[in-house]
């Protein structure tokens, strides 16, 4: 009993060390904290084990390795001729209404450009097809980054392909996240190795050993591909059998990927070099990506002005919560959110209640048949709060994975972030912000679409619900700073 009592002394004083830690070192949010003390107070022994493989924030020699590798992106883009300035993309066309997001995303070191051709994606099967022909046709380089990279049938087919090109001679380089990809083994990915490819893994685990990721917390939750600096793909679709709606658990799988060409690929090739040089500590110069063909001469593609907006556990600013927010605040329309996991901060709960209470039409759409209980749960108890401010619900009659947000009649973000506290603070994510006319109509045509396959609920929905599933809801919610 004593050396029990020792050790409970011991592990309850580190657990105030660490509170310490997250109110002065970390400058945790208040929210989160508070959650972490529950856990640590009801679950002394399992808290401190729980905060030490998911709580404890990225070390600063890590933060800084990360920040000495990226790339401004506002560099790049100066040197490459043909892109107009900051003050002649902000006066071009629908951007006159747009000034202040514009102006926003631009501080957060994105740089609008003009002249892209969009396509928008709304199937898993519809994007691989479209990819796996962009792949065969590449003639110089491939750089490929992805979530979830997994053996099955879509992965090995599209493994094959890179193998394929590897093979021709093309530079292919290849990133997956080790959180994401943990079902893959390593050889898999050594394939492309063998073949001539590139592979670097994201916040690899201590000695290779995918159980001790003191780091799998924090995951690289972007997808990415550029093809020869010309054509990228972003969205909400990784390499997965299940992502084509070949899971008969979640099955219809519904989400939303984008195809772009034009200058806009240069921020997605920015970020995929940023990431390729954290993973492999590469050193090369930035002058030689420009040299050697990672961002050719600016085609006009088509008509649709983008931004590209990043945000991870490096920053210290939510830019892509915060980039989302001003949308919202700017809506004088609709605004449209589809998300798999909905679990906002004050500050987005607060922009939301503004926009309803301002006569906003605003409408939000989740899945009807969940992958994460624990997360749907708590969904479900911001949704009533949703619900009793007048905001229309929808749940898809599926699984909906689509991280979209519409905003009136040409405002339109596509990318990988959630509509929670994880995605805003803890995964490396990205968003394209698109300012086009055409796109933000198409995208409502299929958000209509959508409704039609889907089930609109009201607060009788909710309040019907069992007391044990409203229990359950309360205390996911108190946890939801956790997830």
């Amino acid at each position: 009993m004593e050396w029990f009592a020792i050790c409970f002394i011991v592990v309850v004083c580190f657990n105030f060390l660490l509170l310490i830690g997250m109110v002065f070192l970390e400058k945790r949010k208040p929210e989160n904290i508070i959650a972490w003390i529950t856990v640590m107070t009801f679950l002394p022994v399992i808290g401190f084990v729980l905060y030490v493989v998911f709580g404890s924030g990225l070390s600063v020699r890590t933060r800084r390795m990360i920040k000495k590798k990226m790339i401004s992106e506002r560099d790049i883009i100066r040197n490459i001729k043909g892109i107009q300035t900051l003050e002649e993309a902000k006066l071009d066309g629908i951007l006159k209404d747009d000034q202040e997001l514009v102006s926003l995303c631009y501080s957060f070191g994105s740089y609008p450009i003009p002249g892209n051709a969009i396509k928008i994606f709304s199937s898993g099967q519809d994007k691989i097809k479209a990819l796996k022909q962009d792949l065969l046709n590449a003639k110089t380089s491939i750089n490929m980054e992805y979530y979830i990279f997994a053996d099955d049938q879509i992965g090995t087919e599209i493994m094959e392909l890179l193998c394929q090109k590897a093979r021709e001679g093309l530079d292919v380089k290849l990133i997956y996240d080790s959180i994401g990809s943990r079902k893959a083994p390593r050889r898999f990915f050594k394939r492309l190795e063998k073949a001539g490819g590139q592979v670097g893994e994201f916040f690899p685990p201590f000695m290779h050993i995918r159980l001790l990721n003191l780091k799998l917390n924090y995951r690289n939750h972007r997808k990415l591909v550029i093809i020869d600096g010309k054509i990228g793909y972003t969205g909400g679709i990784n390499i997965r059998d299940d992502h084509l709606g070949l899971d008969k658990k979640l099955t219809p799988w519904r989400d939303t990927h984008l195809r772009i060409e034009g200058g806009g690929v240069y921020a997605l090739q920015n970020i995929f070099l940023d990431d390729w040089r954290y993973c492999k500590n590469d050193n090369t110069p930035p002058r030689l990506y420009l040299e050697n063909g990672y961002f050719p001469s600016p085609r006009i593609c088509g008509n649709a002005t983008t931004q590209l907006i990043t945000s991870g556990p490096d920053s210290q600013v939510p830019k892509i919560k915060e980039t989302f927010v001003k949308m919202i605040l700017t809506a004088k329309k609709r605004v449209y959110i589809q998300t798999p996991y909905f679990i906002p901060d004050d500050v987005f709960f607060s922009a939301l209640r503004i926009a309803i209470k301002s006569g906003i039409d605003v409408r939000i759409m989740v899945p009807k048949i969940p992958d994460k209980k624990t997360v749907y749960l708590a969904t479900l108890s911001y949704l009533k709060q949703m619900s009793e401010l007048g905001i229309k619900i929808y749940l898809y009659n599926g699984f909906l994975h689509s991280k979209a947000i519409l905003v009136d009649d040409n405002k339109l973000s596509i990318g990988t972030c959630n509509t929670d506290n994880r995605s805003f603070g803890l995964n490396f994510e990205n968003t394209v912000i698109i300012y086009s006319h055409q796109l933000n109509e198409e995208y409502n045509n299929i958000f209509i679409q959508d409704i039609k396959d889907s089930q609109e609920v009201d607060l009788k929905y909710f309040q019907k619900k069992r007391w044990i599933t409203k229990v359950l809801q309360a205390v996911m919610r108190l946890l939801s700073a956790l997830f």
